[in-house]
């Protein structure tokens, strides 16, 4: 059975099939391969693909769709922050398209045993790629300021000071090893009933989201992602990357601002600024959203948004992370990488 007709629906399909414009011939990267909704899409418009997940068993669930269209998929299990890497070891010096759809699949989110989820008891662990520091791991050994800063910065909780200041209390009788008592602790301290009229989610949302992003370093490789794929995409190609939150979304239309800019603005005081020549020329008016017939029938495309570039022949450069609006932050959880 195709991935096309399995119950994890790919966001935003039709607009990411639109900007991407696979044809036969091509080839292009799925960065996020997870169900395999955009790969399959893709190679049944007649391009090949080459699939990159960090978690092996997506990367397992990948054989049908291999079988399905035979020596067309190359499934790769790594960061989709080394794409290019990952092509040049295929010997594919430059492709057509990259596509990335950032953040945690929903088969991650279903699976308890993850410890993606607070709605399932499960350890807590997060890891995407089943490497490295888990989120127990920052939970129960970084300091109250580092815990209270990344609650801050990658989840914008509002009191986060106060529930890293109630961690580091409680894990000195009890270690957190499992997702429910970190969700109890939010709910205890956060103050606000799920389900109530003031709360619109529940109270450990932003803290699971903050852990969830630091224990993947997913800002730091996203931003790794955009550079790969400035450097792999041919002239003519196409990035299309659809995001779920304003962290990502910022780090992604900072790219293409100033990957699209050809000159910075002047004033009769002052004249305009040579800038670099243009790596992308943009393929969306701002970000695009999904359709309200999709929110309806799938609740993940409610937040997301799809911005898309076309790139030019000028060669790619240097990414600045601190330009893009990646948080810079204490590097524990960036340690394992393969």
């Amino acid at each position: 059975m195709s991935d096309l007709t399995r119950p994890h629906l790919p966001v935003m399909l039709p607009e990411v099939l639109a900007a991407l414009a696979p044809a036969p011939g091509e080839i292009h990267i799925d960065g996020t391969f997870g169900a395999g909704g955009y790969t399959s899409a893709i190679l049944q418009a007649g391009a090949d693909v080459i699939a990159i997940d960090r978690d092996q068993t997506a990367i397992a669930r990948g054989a049908d769709v291999q079988a399905e269209f035979p020596g067309r998929l190359r499934l790769v299990n790594g960061r989709f922050g080394q794409l290019d890497e990952h092509a040049n070891a295929f010997g594919v010096a430059s492709v057509d398209g990259v596509v990335l759809d950032i953040g945690v699949s929903s088969m991650q989110l279903d699976q308890a045993e993850r410890g993606f989820s607070f709605r399932n008891d499960g350890p807590l662990d997060m890891r995407m790629g089943q490497d490295g520091p888990t989120a127990a791991d920052i939970v129960n050994f970084l300091p109250e300021k580092d815990l209270s800063r990344i609650f801050w910065v990658l989840g914008e909780e509002r009191r986060a000071g106060n529930l890293a200041r109630a961690i580091v209390e409680d894990r000195v009788g009890e270690p957190y090893l499992r997702t429910r008592q970190l969700a109890s602790l939010a709910e205890r301290v956060i103050g606000v009933k799920y389900g109530s009229k003031r709360a619109e989610i529940h109270p450990a949302t932003r803290a699971f989201q903050a852990l969830r992003i630091y224990v993947n370093d997913e800002l730091g490789e996203l931003g790794e992602a955009l550079a790969a794929a400035e450097r792999i995409l041919k002239p003519g190609g196409r990035l299309v990357v659809v995001t779920f939150h304003s962290l990502e979304d910022r780090i992604v239309k900072r790219f293409f601002a100033d990957r699209s800019r050809d000159k910075a603005g002047g004033s009769r005081h002052a004249p305009e600024i040579d800038v670099p020549e243009p790596t992308f020329t943009l393929l969306t008016k701002g970000a695009l959203a999904a359709s309200d017939d999709e929110t309806g029938n799938n609740p993940r495309a409610r937040s997301a948004k799809l911005r898309a570039g076309l790139r030019t022949a000028v060669p790619a450069r240097a990414v600045d992370f601190a330009d893009l609006g990646v948080p810079q932050l204490i590097p524990a959880a960036r340690s394992g990488k393969k």
